[in-house]
């Protein structure tokens, strides 16, 4: 039967409890399989595996209950090997490279934050901010809206502004997180974010970080800012 495997760690590390489950339908057993100094935590893969979200959450709880215990270099969800001889294999051919990475992020967690306009917000800023901008609006209402020229040239106008103070806000975000981490990881650029984050943080150091998220937000209220984590270190993993 083929593996799953959730993540890999030092064989020091305790492992999973005996009665942790992961994947499948019914959830199959959590074990480990060694090689060398590392282990690597892993259940049999189920034929059918689909990223449902019942897998995908047995695979995160699989992941935070190891974690708890030590560092853990997690796998993204869908990692198959053969068998649990592909695993020893791959263990000791990347040996060094996991023990680097092992050291390098013992003790710390993931946080992703996610920004975006708050749009009548940044609207209200932008016209605070540019007189030019606004006249045009207060010229427009006071004509009843404007002819369809100048209504068409404000929010043109409007459009430009709120891109450049996006690109302003995300600026703000990525230089106050970085300050804030020991490592970040940009994530790909989506609609709806001007900016996607994952950040290295200490454990003990994960309530400063909340703060200074929520601080962030505080400062910027025309910014919407999503905090999710603690997580496993997904992005700062090869």
């Amino acid at each position: 039967m083929s593996t799953y495997v959730y993540g890999i760690a030092r064989r020091s590390h305790p492992g999973p409890a005996t009665e942790l489950v992961g994947v499948g339908n019914p959830p199959l057993p959590v074990r480990t399989v060694a090689g060398g100094e590392l282990i690597a935590i892993v259940s049999d893969a189920p034929e059918d595996l689909r990223p449902k979200r019942r897998d995908l959450l047995a695979h995160q709880n699989v992941l935070a209950e190891a974690s708890a215990s030590g560092a853990v270099l997690p796998m993204r969800f869908g990692g198959v090997s053969p068998d649990d001889d592909a695993v020893k294999a791959v263990l000791a051919e990347r040996a060094e490279h996991f023990e680097q990475r092992l050291t390098a992020l013992d003790g710390k967690v993931e946080y992703n934050v996610k920004a975006s306009h708050d749009e009548e917000a940044v609207l209200h800023r932008i016209l605070a901010e540019n007189a030019e901008l606004r006249a045009m609006s207060e010229a427009n209402k006071a004509a009843g809206g404007g002819t369809q020229e100048q209504k068409l040239r404000l929010g043109e106008r409007i459009v430009a502004a709120v891109q450049q103070r996006e690109l302003i806000d995300a600026d703000v975000v990525h230089r106050e997180l970085t300050g804030r981490a020991e490592a970040i990881s940009v994530g790909p650029e989506s609609t709806g974010w001007l900016a996607n984050i994952s950040c290295l943080v200490a454990r003990d150091g994960a309530d400063a970080f909340v703060a200074a998220v929520d601080q962030l937000a505080k400062d910027n209220p025309h910014l919407s800012l999503q905090l999710n984590g603690p997580l496993p270190p997904y992005s700062f993993v090869e």
